[in-house]
């Protein structure tokens, strides 16, 4: 047995806050049925609070154990591997953050749902556009559902440095997406960037409306007055 912390003890720490009800409850929640966007997907059945416990107490594991949680058929295991993974990367040092970043795409088809693309997507691509265009273009493209979220979740890093022009492009490329989740992130994101620069959003709405999905409208339109959203959402009838 491996000294140090390892994913058996993650594993078992998981186990031990298994609840099988809340489980079936969270498989329903998060469409695991067949043919559903996250078919075959197994819950334990934590909350996130206690898997984020669980992430602080194991928090420096060595990335040949994430490894480990990342290949589980368990969702949970997968999260709090994801977690770990941003904790470290927030921690880090510059070449940390870049092997992570680099960890991180090479796991991507872990990142399967979408708590784990929101979970994860900001830190370990968003920090890292600047020095990676073309992966953010290979993922806007893909016909991977997840990995187009995780396209336009990573751009809510450059959000928080105060730059709204990739938000903005990246969802002008998505606005042809034909599934909701793509619709409801875009529509997030478009909401966030409006909120640092109201009329940049505007002018968005006003060059591509006929082409917005209506989920994609109500999310973005949140933050405006309720005179705005009405006329917004009367033009999009």
């Amino acid at each position: 047995m491996p000294k140090g912390p390892n994913a058996a003890a993650v594993k078992r720490a998981v186990a031990s806050l298994s609840k099988p009800e809340r489980a079936l409850f969270l498989q329903r929640f998060f469409r695991t049925g067949p043919g559903e966007y996250a078919e075959g997907d197994k819950m334990l059945g934590l909350s996130v609070p206690e898997q984020r416990k669980i992430v602080l107490q194991f928090r420096d594991l060595p990335l040949i154990e994430v490894q480990k949680l990342l290949d589980s058929p368990y969702h949970e295991h997968r999260l709090i591997g994801l977690m770990m993974l941003v904790d470290q990367h927030r921690r880090g040092d510059p070449l940390l953050k870049k092997e992570l970043h680099r960890f991180y795409v090479k796991n991507l088809a872990s990142v399967n749902n979408w708590d784990l693309v929101d979970a994860s997507a900001a830190a370990l691509v968003g920090e890292h556009i600047a020095d990676n265009a073309a992966l953010l273009r290979k993922l806007t493209r893909s016909k991977n559902l997840w990995h187009r979220r995780v396209a336009i979740v990573s751009t809510f890093a450059e959000l928080r440095a105060g730059r709204t022009e990739l938000t903005f492009r990246v969802s002008g490329d998505l606005l042809g997406d034909q599934h909701d989740l793509i619709h409801k992130a875009v529509g997030w994101l478009l909401r966030e960037a409006g909120k640092r620069a109201p009329a940049e959003l505007l002018e968005f709405l006003r060059s591509h409306y006929d082409r917005l999905p209506r989920t994609t409208l109500r999310y973005a339109i949140e933050r405006l007055d309720v005179s705005e959203r009405k006329k917004w959402l009367l033009s999009a009838q």
